[in-house]
Formats: C-alpha cells, structure tokens, sequence
C-alpha cells in the first residue's frame, strides 16, 4: 500500500481538481482516473499499491527515479540554482555534451524550458534567419501549446481555418494517407508526398508571400506514429531550401536514441540529412522541464543580429543542466539505445504475429521503442476500430 504518502482520500483529490484546475486539462482515464502515489524504472504505483507498467509517460526516458539522475538535481539544488546570466560549468558542458550528438554544423543550442517554447523559439530563429515569414506544417502535426504552435497544429485545430501565414501539406502517412503504399506499387512514395510541399510552396511564392520554414516532426507521435517513406526529406529538403527556407525538426517526442540506432529520428533517412534547426525535450529531463534548440552558427548570428536579446529566466540554470547532462550519459552508459532496438524489435515483431491471427488489426508500424497498432473494423477500407480500441485500453488498465 502506498497511502502513507497520500495527504488527500482520491475523492478528495477529483473533488479539488475540479474546483481548481482548468476544466481543459485533460486526464487519462477521465471516468477512472488512475492516482500515481510514486515509481521507479518502467513501473508506477497507486494509492493501493497496485502496479502499472508505463506505457503512457513519454518523459521517463531512462527510467522513473533514476538514481543518477535525482542524485544530479538533488546534488545541484543544494549548492545553487539561479538564472543563466552567470557563468557556470553545468550550462556549458551540458551544451557541450548535447551538440556533440548532432552532425556539424549543428553546434549551438539555446536551452529553454519546455517542448513549447523550444518550437516557438525554432519559428523565430528561422524568421530572422530568412527574413521569411509563412510557415508550412503537415497536417496532423503537433508542435505545442503557444499561440504561435497551435496555429501550426492541425491536430489540435482538427481541421479548422488557419492563418494566412500557415499552409498545410499532407502527412507522409503510406497507410491510410494522400498517397498509400498499395495504390502506387514501385513508385517512390517519399518524392510524391514531397512534391505536394513543392507545389505549395510555389503557389504561395506565386501569390507575393515567402516562406520562412518547413516544421516537420521528425516522425509523427500524436498524429498516429507515422513513419515517414524513404528519401521523403531528401526531397523535401530540397525544395524547402530552394525557395530560401529552414527546415526545423521537431525532435520533442522522439529523440534522444528513442529510435535505436540513432540519437535523433531524422537520421533514419539518411546520413545526409541535417535540419537547419533542431528541437528537443520532454524525455531530455527524464521528467525534469528541460528543453533545447540546436542550430548553426550562420542562423544563430542571423538571431542576434536581429538587435533583440533573448534571456530565459529558467532556461539553462544549473540544475535543469545537470540533469540534462546526466540523461545523456546514462543514455550512454547503459546502452539504452541498443536497448530500445531489441526491445522495440521483439514488441515489433510479437505485434506482427499478432496481427496475423486478429482482422482488428489493420497495420503494426515503428521502429525502436516508438511504436504504432492501427485498428481497423476493416482492412480494406481501412475504417478505424475506435470503440475496439478504446475497449482496449481499458482493459489493459484493468488488467
């Protein structure tokens, strides 16, 4: 039982959190809300004490409660936590660490707080830097929760007007897609989703406006796991930078080696393959509010010389530093990302075997531990299974 680190009865806890936090905010399992009382590695506990395995967290990176970790924030809390306009070794080597698992010439990092402000400062970056301003996002994208983000989103605006300044291109999605992988055998489906951002990107040139950036999720989390075809932003690349703009990857959700093989998801398509702009976070911290930008020299140099100061009261203290620092190391050490290629291959593969017994199961997709099940009430048509799916999720709680 864990109720000894429980101050308020779970009815007592709904009843306050109705009366006090935003009625937006959402919850998992909102008829049933599960309380997290604590957890450790890849389990967490409830008030009875009852064990969940985490599938959910896309924070815990290398594991609830990681001693190394809490011992770096612990340990840097009791000596000094203050803003960035200090000099202090936390903040340098940590950039030092975190730009050495980039490709040149991806060698200087702002540290920022969140996901959110990370992209939001991306968009800004590549404004100054091109002196462009219209932006290009796919649809489905999830970029986060500022105004400048949302209006990029169009998986939280689920299909809504948007700015004049914003142009949306399909998602890259061969499945159930624009374009699928079974209506064009043989044919490259990367440069056919990429001619659409060249299409679009000429008729807004053609119409007087200019583009500042292409803003891609390296692979696509909250829009259904997709993974982009081959050579999708070799072509894309292309395009974007031949009408004078930046391509920024928003690596939030699934960098730092969640793919495996690789530290970041944009190298899965390939070694040539370097963004102009690069976002992380969520996972950087284990759970701790840190997050980065990584960029150039050229296109940080663009930034200042915009006259414009940029300070970030928390972004870059000591401790958000120090615990950065140390998830990359026991990323490091513990060989996580060779751990996530073979876990992520068996869950891949079970899943395969799976889906061929069960018909709900229209396509299993992912590499690492990033991973995707599409349920379908029809292979064919592909009509997805959403009360299966949540019937589904349910019983996985329950059991």
């Amino acid at each position: 039982m864990d109720s000894s680190l429980e101050e308020l009865s779970k009815t007592a806890t709904i009843s306050l959190r109705k009366r006090h936090i935003g009625d937006s905010c959402k919850l998992f399992f909102r008829e049933d809300p599960i309380k997290i009382m604590r957890a450790k590695a890849q389990y967490m506990y409830d008030e009875k004490g009852n064990q969940y395995l985490d599938c959910i967290n896309n924070v815990a990176h290398v594991g609830h409660c990681h001693p190394d970790v809490v011992k770096a924030a612990v340990e840097q809390m009791g000596v000094l936590n203050t803003n960035n306009r200090f000099l202090h070794d936390n903040l340098v080597l940590c950039a030092q660490k975190l730009t050495s698992l980039f490709p040149d010439p991806l060698n200087v990092c702002f540290l920022v707080n969140s996901g959110s402000e990370a992209n939001d400062l991306a968009l800004r970056l590549a404004r100054a830097h091109s002196k462009h301003n219209d932006v290009v996002t796919l649809d489905h994208a999830y970029h986060g929760h500022l105004s400048s983000l949302i209006d990029i989103s169009p998986y939280k605006t689920h299909g809504n007007e948007h700015p004049d300044w914003v142009h949306v291109v399909p998602c890259p999605d061969v499945y159930r897609g624009k374009y699928r992988e079974g209506d064009y055998p043989g044919e490259c489906m990367g440069k056919k989703y990429a001619e659409d951002v060249k299409h679009v990107i000429k008729k807004v040139r053609d119409s007087g406006r200019t583009v500042s950036a292409f803003f891609a999720e390296s692979l696509q989390s909250c829009g259904g796991q997709i993974i982009p075809p081959a050579n999708y932003f070799k072509h894309v690349v292309r395009h974007v930078h031949e009408a004078g703009a930046l391509f920024i990857a928003d690596e939030v959700q699934v960098g730092f080696g969640r793919v495996g093989k690789h530290w970041w998801a944009f190298q899965l398509q390939g070694e040539d393959i370097i963004p102009d702009i690069v976002t992380v976070g969520k996972s950087m911290g284990n759970g701790h509010p840190v997050a980065a930008v990584i960029t150039t020299k050229e296109i940080s140099r663009s930034f200042k010389n915009t006259g414009i100061e940029y300070f970030n009261t928390y972004g870059g203290n000591p401790v958000s530093c120090a615990v950065a620092k140390t998830v990359m190391e026991v990323i490091e050490r513990e060989n996580m990302r060779d751990h996530a290629t073979k876990v992520g291959n068996h869950l891949l593969n079970s899943l395969r075997q799976l889906m061929g017994k069960h018909q709900l199961i229209g396509d299993v997709r992912g590499v690492g531990l990033f991973v995707g099940i599409e349920l379908v009430t029809d292979r064919i048509k592909k009509i997805p299974a959403t009360a299966e799916a949540q019937h589904i999720v349910s019983r996985m709680k329950e059991e």
